[in-house]
């Protein structure tokens, strides 16, 4: 192969055939490479009619036209790894062959695309001995069990020790690496192994193993893991990293696929869900127009509370802070309580990553507590300590790092947080009570917080914190939220009651936080501040 220089965005070329669907081929390589840190590239070897619940017909191009396509991207773009997948005759294979001999790309893995899942081969038995021609000419070769066996010309294994033993011999007759998939085993685990020559006649072998995941919606994933791993070892030059990384990725695809509902078959895996999780987010709701809910479900509910929501919007404290005559003085006093009140959110928050039942809803979950403990607390802290840049000292004076250290709950935060922090003796119950719990101040927040945010300006004395309400990040967390109570809000009547009870619940404790009686902030030491009024970001 060629020199290896890691990149921490890596030209990524896929050689394989198209799926219409997007599942599985070269769309499935983009995707990949693409959610993995890379750049992605693709020539086409054949043009698949398929959909998820197969493949109807193949038409190839002349192969000449293949090494054009070859050509045009290796003649003008550095190519830092190659991914090859489907290749279907002889002659493709050996085009694909002699190039490769010429370029000598510096990694090249090799997804063998040779039995169906129905079990019949796909290749013709010349196709075949090229395909194998091709495994000198690789870094690694990543097939399933049926495909190993294959390539050997023997029966798929049955046990892992089998699958262990032929990737070994694979390996040694092709000086290759070798990743040995127990996909096609029985049992709750679902193995891997990376076996790879040590120089010196022997084999180093890392296994890996992930939770079988319960879904039909597998289909692309041989395509999706193998272009995931050239990715991620042009990025650091090391198969085992490589392979750790695409694993609990693709783990967290396969977890998520059920949400994409793309076709009745085999579906794909969701390529970007740790993006849209921790990034993007699906269809994040624009600046000033507050958050929709993310189906009937949650429409119903959002529209239950309507009549309370709108004698949010009505209070003195939220009229006042909208247009900036509110005492600064109340606002520090709600500001110390709100301190409180952050507190026991994150322990719910975390509470509710806890109990999530996908890895995605624990992050989410967990991310929220710690940023309701670090950001929302800091911007407190700096707040009181000193006032905002449009003047004025909120009479607080110096603060420890928990600007609520040493004061008491007043009785509505009090309230507040015993019911947030309530136990139920189910833990699935529990998860949804909770959901329904914390939206509120999500969704009540981002929402009064959109009309508010409309009315800022450079010399509003609240100005930071308005600004914390067109925050496109928390609008994409608050669009991840209701779409977490949608789903809840699916399950079974125990957890759909106790989701909406906690929901109503949280929307009548959060206009009555905005009501509560306020006074003006006092030291820490001496406080004995009521609870006040206010708007609180998660």
């Amino acid at each position: 192969m060629g020199e290896l220089s890691s990149r921490e965005i890596p030209r990524i070329l896929s050689i394989a055939g198209t799926d219409p669907t997007g599942g599985a081929g070269i769309q499935a390589d983009l995707k990949s490479i693409a959610a993995n840190g890379g750049y992605g590239m693709a020539v086409t070897t054949a043009l698949v009619a398929q959909n998820t619940h197969g493949v109807r017909s193949v038409h190839t191009p002349p192969v000449e036209f293949l090494r054009e396509q070859l050509d045009a991207v290796s003649d003008d773009v550095v190519i830092d790894a190659v991914k090859i997948g489907m290749l279907g005759s002889t002659a493709v294979a050996r085009t694909v062959g002699a190039w490769l001999a010429d370029v000598r790309p510096p990694a090249v893995v090799l997804d063998p695309v040779m039995v169906a899942s129905s079990g019949d081969r796909l290749l013709s038995a010349d196709a075949e001995d090229a395909l194998r021609g091709l495994l000198h000419r690789v870094d690694l070769v990543t097939p399933n069990l049926p495909e190993l066996g294959a390539l050997l010309q023997e029966e798929a294994a049955r046990t892992w020790e089998q699958a262990l033993d032929q990737g070994r011999r694979l390996a040694a007759g092709y000086d290759t690496a070798v990743l040995v998939k127990g996909g096609h085993l029985a049992g709750a685990a679902a193995p891997d192994a990376l076996v790879m020559p040590d120089g010196a006649g022997g084999f180093t072998v890392s296994e890996f193993s992930s939770v079988r995941v319960g879904t039909k919606n597998t289909h692309g994933t041989g395509c999706s893991l193998s272009s995931a791993v050239a990715t991620l070892f042009a990025r650091t030059g090391n198969w085992v990293l490589a392979l750790e990384g695409a694993k609990a990725w693709l783990q967290e695809a396969l977890e998520t696929a059920d949400d994409l509902e793309v076709g009745t078959g085999h579906g794909p895996v969701n390529h970007f869900a740790g993006i849209w999780q921790r990034g993007l987010a699906p269809l994040p709701a624009s600046a000033g127009s507050g958050v929709p809910p993310a189906g009937e479900r949650t429409a119903e509910l959002w529209s239950r509370t309507a009549g309370v929501r709108s004698r949010i919007d009505a209070l003195d404290f939220v009229r006042g802070l909208g247009d900036g005559t509110l005492d600064r003085a109340v606002f520090a006093g709600y500001l110390l309580q709100d301190a409180i009140y952050l507190r026991g959110y994150a322990r719910a928050l975390a509470r509710a990553s806890e109990l999530a039942p996908t890895l995605q809803e624990q992050i989410f979950w967990a991310e929220s507590a710690s940023g309701a403990l670090e950001a929302e607390l800091d911007l407190h802290r700096n707040w009181l300590a000193g006032g905002s840049a449009a003047g004025g000292s909120t009479g607080v004076g110096q603060l420890p790092a928990d600007p609520a250290a040493g004061l008491p709950a007043g009785p509505v935060t009090r309230g507040y947080l015993e019911h947030l922090l309530e136990r139920h003796a189910d833990d699935r119950v529990e998860y949804a009570r909770l959901v329904g719990a914390v939206l509120p101040c999500f969704w009540v927040y981002a929402d009064a917080g959109a009309v508010l945010a409309a009315g800022n300006h450079s010399l509003h004395p609240y100005r930071e914190w308005l600004d914390t309400y067109a925050d496109p990040g928390f609008a994409a967390a608050t669009v991840r939220a209701v779409g977490i109570l949608e789903g809840v809000l699916a399950g079974d009547d125990l957890q759909r009651r106790a989701a909406e009870e906690a929901f109503t619940a949280s929307v009548q404790w959060e206009h009555d936080f905005f009501a509560a009686d306020s006074v003006p902030a006092q030291s820490p030491a001496d406080a004995t501040v009521r609870p006040a009024s206010g708007i609180r970001q998660p």
